[in-house]
């Protein structure tokens, strides 16, 4: 019998179909739910430990979930997934209904947590060997206080992916956005260069930093900006201060 006519698989493109996805993960059986988020392709320039045997792993925003799955699937002892924000429903596109649907269908241990970044502590959620701060950062009102709480909970270390802006500033320096100037989206707080989060993770205790993914050309920046400009209307100049980043960083 195919998998077409499997009702269960059936119901569960439907659910899929139902939803608004930010990951795009492998559900099994030729399923894969529609994120914008090209997530499986992000796994190399993270540059995540081929496998987390034996660790505990925090996953903090963990929206659909995929990073702290992954996390589970590299054999890690322990995954928490939190998130606020998003689980919370505090945007009316998005919701906690795609890790649910995504951790029933893999039939996923992952623990779960709604908690705010702010309230991350080794009392709220303990401590953990390793730390997911995966597009988050640029979200803070109050970016040096999160990667305080941060390092709260963390053992050994946090691997860290943001938005950055200010590339030309050799110095630490990080951008501020009152408004919705950056992508149409009021979430975006702050765009932080590279020597301020290295800087900002140095501050809150982390020994050893390594940017093990950087700034990327000119000319690839030059090429985003102007598809973002095609696709989403964003600012073509504007868009070419801006790249994404990861670090990893050890206590």
């Amino acid at each position: 019998m195919s998998n077409d006519s499997n009702p269960s698989l059936d119901q569960i493109r439907k659910e899929v179909e139902a939803l608004k996805w930010h990951h795009s993960i492998d559900l099994g059986n030729g399923i894969v739910t529609p994120g914008q988020d090209n997530s499986a392709k992000k796994m190399k320039r993270l540059n995540f430990p081929d496998s987390f045997k034996g660790k505990t792993v925090l996953d903090i925003g963990s929206w659909d979930g995929f990073f702290a799955f992954e996390a589970e699937r590299r054999g890690a002892e322990k995954v928490l997934a939190t998130d606020s924000f998003i689980w919370q429903g505090s945007v009316d596109w998005a919701g906690k209904q795609g890790f649910d649907l995504a951790k029933r269908v893999l039939n996923s241990k992952v623990d779960e947590q709604v908690v705010d970044i702010l309230d991350i502590s080794p009392e709220t959620v303990e401590m953990h060997d390793v730390v997911f701060f995966l597009g988050v950062l640029y979200h803070m009102r109050h970016p040096l206080l999160s990667l305080e709480k941060v390092a709260s909970v963390t053992k050994e270390m946090v691997i860290l992916e943001t938005a950055v802006d200010m590339l030309w500033h050799r110095r630490p320096a990080i951008a501020f956005y009152p408004t919705d100037e950056v992508g149409s989206d009021p979430t975006n707080w702050c765009g932080p260069n590279t020597a301020a989060v290295v800087g900002m993770l140095k501050t809150v205790g982390f020994k050893r930093v390594e940017v093990v993914s950087g700034v990327r050309s000119l000319p690839w920046r030059i090429a985003k900006a102007a598809y973002y400009k095609w696709k989403r209307g964003h600012q073509f100049w504007s868009g070419l201060r801006f790249d994404r980043i990861v670090v990893h960083a050890w206590k």
